[in-house]
């Protein structure tokens, strides 16, 4: 798995860190103890505690885990619903993690520990400590999210074109060396189109047609839709094509050539992933789902 990208933004004077956690499905979790800082900034804990000592605390954690987690424990979270509200009942997030395997709540022990929360629930709580507090912590984040967003955006953009340009000499490659001088316009397109999908098939493991067939709601090609990595292998591969090309080794054997070298730098560009022990196979010869 990547590794988890860590942020902090600045809410009426006080530094409430966000963790993006790097998955399919990217999530944020935010600190509960810098936000409950704004309201005691001693004991931080003791506000977090007192939260969920609520009886609607309670009754909105548990709506929230079973919307988004197959696995909690409704028994368990029953127990701490009737309970919820007495004087006598105290709750702690530890506690609520193990008994009911949550995942809402994240609890980290240490000096750089913390109780972190999906941002659904670090607002529910934000806006428990301070309305007004909760509307400049929705406020930051977002502009935190929108400029994530546009750098991304624009790396991706730079990739992209940065492989469009490198195509332009891939193609002058094709036509200089592979493309006899009398065929039509119809002939020399297969074979610009054979070239491309060599790319294609070394990097993604699959032709343009392929792609189409196993993903026929998805809007443009695969290139569309690849990752920044991909498309800066991409790059740098049509330019490594050219110069194969120029020197006239046969499409089968530039074919291995280049899925080689796709694999290692994708593996270079993806090293957190290598160390997890992901698997690389997508890159192989036949592979790409």
């Amino acid at each position: 798995m990547k590794k988890n990208k860590k942020s902090t933004i600045d809410v009426k004077g006080t530094e409430v860190t966000v963790i993006s956690k790097q998955t399919d499905q990217a999530e944020d979790l935010l600190c509960l103890t810098d936000i409950a800082k704004f309201k005691n900034a001693e004991h931080p804990d003791d506000v977090i505690r007192n939260w969920l000592r609520n009886r609607n605390t309670v009754e909105f954690l548990g709506v929230w885990e079973r919307l988004n987690n197959p696995n909690f424990k409704p028994v368990e979270f029953d127990g701490f619903r009737i309970q919820a509200g007495l004087n006598s009942f105290t709750l702690t997030p530890k506690q609520w993690i193990e008994k009911t395997a949550a995942i809402g709540i994240i609890s980290r022990a240490g000096r750089y520990g913390g109780t972190f929360a999906h941002k659904d629930i670090a607002f529910e709580f934000a806006a428990w400590v301070s309305v007004e507090f909760k509307l400049y912590l929705i406020k930051e984040f977002q502009r935190l999210k929108d400029d994530e967003n546009r750098r991304l955006s624009l790396a991706w953009n730079l990739n992209r074109t940065l492989s469009k340009l490198n195509y332009r000499i891939h193609t002058d490659a094709v036509k200089n060396n592979l493309i006899p001088p009398e065929v039509t316009p119809e002939q020399a397109a297969i074979t610009y189109a054979s070239e491309a999908d060599l790319l294609n098939v070394a990097l993604f493991g699959r032709t343009a047609r392929e792609w189409r067939t196993a993903n026929p709601k998805l809007d443009g090609n695969m290139r569309d839709h690849a990752s920044i990595e991909q498309l800066l292998v991409l790059a740098n591969m049509e330019g490594l094509n050219a110069e194969l090309i120029h020197m006239q080794i046969p499409q089968g054997e530039r074919l291995m050539k280049l899925n080689a070298i796709a694999i290692r730098q994708m593996r270079i560009l993806t090293a957190s992933d290598t160390k997890d022990g992901n698997d690389m196979s997508g890159l192989r010869l036949g592979g790409g789902e």
